[in-house]
């Protein structure tokens, strides 16, 4: 499996799949609303984590596992700086380093856990995966197009995927599924079809296109454009490593330029809990209604039918059909469509061969 390791476990002699996941990337941990007073505890890479605010507000993240007796960190309470076990007092600062003993002055050397660096963007909490001192907060894929502001309504989500995340990435690098599985909400009465589809690297990322000319105007353009008008109609989507991925949806009149058009920008972002769970967190914009919850509630009900009726059993059943099966050795046809989540597996693949030879 190019996401795991044969180990041999020393106490029991029996032989272990470990799973791996890249380290030198950022992985977006929560929406920063989640993260308000209280701790916040979430597996990723199939690491306990406990995520706080110290007292100016900046987001911290500490394994959530006190040294003394392995009670939860996050049950506990933050106390200033600190994050206070609720077993039996330890208080932890951002750097995963015990600062207070309630039992005494001295604070033994090994009371210290692993921390990680996060940074605070895009209404999201991004966790470097490595060693701290590498972090480059340049290198957080631009989300920009989701923040909220002047004319902008932005409306943000969460589900979890029952598989690896390599499913999810290649569900959404592979829009021609909608036809097909999404016929209760976003299903486009065969307008893919009719559609140009193209693979693009560009700069580390990797974009999966749709253009689909001469259509009749597709739904997001619904109170805006006539149903009938002809329309020249677009998906695109970016990838960056290891699984955030950007879809702007477009429309315009046939012939005009783009720019013109009614375009919604929606991020998809995917962060490993585990081998077999996956994070899906997602936000879509709007440039009317801004002052419509109704919308909000409209958009929230459409994502949940698709997201969890539509796209997660699928999604689950493909990942169990392969029944252990790694990927590649159940040799995938290829359908040209799927050319973008092909390369993103490949390209995840070498990424993690340089960082672990061995």
């Amino acid at each position: 499996d190019p996401r795991g390791l044969c180990r041999l476990d020393s106490r029991s002699g029996d032989l272990r799949m470990t799973t791996r996941f890249l380290r030198d990337v950022w992985y977006m941990a929560g929406w920063s609303s989640e993260l308000g007073n209280a701790p916040l505890s979430r597996r990723l890479f199939d690491r306990q984590i406990a995520l706080f605010r110290d007292r100016q507000g900046q987001p911290q993240a500490i394994a959530d596992r006190c040294v003394h007796r392995f009670a939860p960190l996050s049950r506990g309470e933050v106390d200033g700086d600190l994050l206070v076990c609720p077993y039996h007092g330890l208080s932890y600062d951002g750097t995963g380093q015990c600062r207070r003993n309630p039992f005494s002055q001295a604070i033994p050397k090994t009371a210290k856990v692993e921390a990680w660096k996060v940074v605070e963007r895009h209404g999201a909490l991004w966790l470097w995966g490595g060693d701290a001192e590498q972090a480059d907060p340049a290198k957080i894929p631009d989300f920009s197009m989701v923040d909220d502001g002047p004319g902008t309504r932005v409306v943000r989500g969460y589900t979890l995927l029952e598989a690896p995340y390599e499913f999810g990435i290649d569900n959404l690098m592979d829009l021609s599924h909608i036809e097909f599985v999404h016929k209760g909400s976003f299903a486009g009465a065969g307008v893919i079809f009719a559609g140009k589809h193209e693979v693009v690297e560009r700069e580390g990322t990797i974009w999966s296109n749709w253009w689909m000319p001469n259509v009749r105007a597709p739904g997001h353009t619904q109170g805006i454009y006539a149903p009938d008008m002809i329309c020249d109609h677009w998906l695109d989507m970016r990838w960056d490593a290891p699984a955030s991925m950007q879809l702007q949806i477009g429309a315009t009149p046939a012939g005009k330029p783009r720019a013109e058009g009614v375009i919604v920008e929606q991020s998809h972002i995917l962060t490993p809990a585990g081998p077999d769970g996956t994070h899906y967190f997602w936000a879509t914009n709007r440039h009317h209604e801004l002052e419509s919850e109704q919308f909000d509630a409209f958009l929230r009900v459409l994502f949940q039918k698709a997201f969890d009726e539509e796209d997660k059993p699928i999604i689950r059943a493909a990942f169990e059909n392969l029944e252990g099966q790694d990927f590649w050795d159940a040799k995938p046809v290829s359908l040209g469509i799927d050319a973008g989540g092909l390369r993103v597996r490949r390209r995840l693949k070498a990424m993690l061969s340089r960082e672990s030879p061995d």
